[in-house]
C-alpha cells in the first residue's frame, strides 16, 4: 500500500528497494531553505542491519500490508519473549531484537496485536496507551510548579520518563506507548 512518508510512524514495515525495514525512528526536518522531508532511521528486517534514509516530504513509499493477531504476553526467557494466541492458544517466541520499541511498557498478560507477513511475525504492536506504576521519581522541589516543570521517574518495566512534580513513587499513569509521555494520572 503505497502512503506519503509524512504517514510514516515507528513500528512499520516498510518496502524500500526490494527489502523489508522496521522503522525506528523518524524525523521531520523543516530546513531553512528547501524541501521538508523525513529523516527515517529503519532496521532490516532479514539482515538486521540499520540504515537512515531521507525521504523528500511530498514522496510516496510502499507499506507493507499486515495481518494482526490478538495474543497476550506471557514471559520473557533471557532474549526472546512469549506471546499466546487468544483464540487459539498457539504460542509464538520472538526475540527482543523484534520488540526493541515496546520492551519499555511490556508487562506479563498485556493484551497486544502481532502483525505477520506471509505467516512470519514481524512487528508488536501495542495499544495506544498503558497504566503503568511510577517506581521511583525525584522529591518535588519547593517552588516549582505544576505546570512548566517536570521531574524524571522510573516505571515498573524500568523505563524513564518524565513525570509532573506532584506525582509521587506508586502513583499509576497513562502513558502514550508512542511518544513516551505521561499523559495523566490512571
Amino acid at each position: 500500500m503505497q502512503i506519503n512518508v509524512t504517514a510514516i510512524r515507528a513500528g512499520n514495515i516498510l518496502e524500500v528497494d526490494g527489502a523489508l525495514w522496521r522503522v525506528m525512528k523518524i524525523q521531520h526536518v523543516t530546513p531553512g531553505k528547501g524541501v521538508a522531508c523525513m529523516q527515517v532511521e529503519m532496521r532490516n528486517i532479514e539482515t538486521g542491519n540499520k540504515t537512515n534514509k531521507r525521504f523528500n516530504s511530498s514522496e510516496r513509499t510502499e507499506r507493507v500490508t499486515l495481518s494482526q493477531r490478538e495474543m497476550q504476553y506471557l514471559y520473557a526467557d533471557g532474549d526472546n519473549y512469549h506471546f499466546m494466541d487468544l483464540n487459539t492458544y498457539d504460542q509464538i517466541t520472538l526475540s527482543s531484537d523484534m520488540l526493541e520499541n515496546v520492551l519499555p511498557y511490556l508487562l506479563p498478560e498485556m493484551q497486544v496485536f502481532v502483525e505477520s507477513h506471509n505467516e512470519r511475525p514481524l512487528n508488536v504492536r501495542l495499544p495506544q496507551t498503558v497504566v503503568l506504576e511510577v517506581v521511583e521519581c525525584a522529591a518535588a522541589m519547593k517552588g516549582q510548579t505544576a505546570t512548566g516543570s517536570y521531574k524524571p521517574g522510573t516505571l515498573e518495566t524500568g523505563a524513564s520518563i518524565m513525570v509532573p512534580p506532584y506525582l509521587e513513587s506508586g502513583t499509576k499513569i497513562r502513558v502514550n506507548t508512542e511518544t513516551g509521555e505521561f499523559m495523566e494520572r490512571a
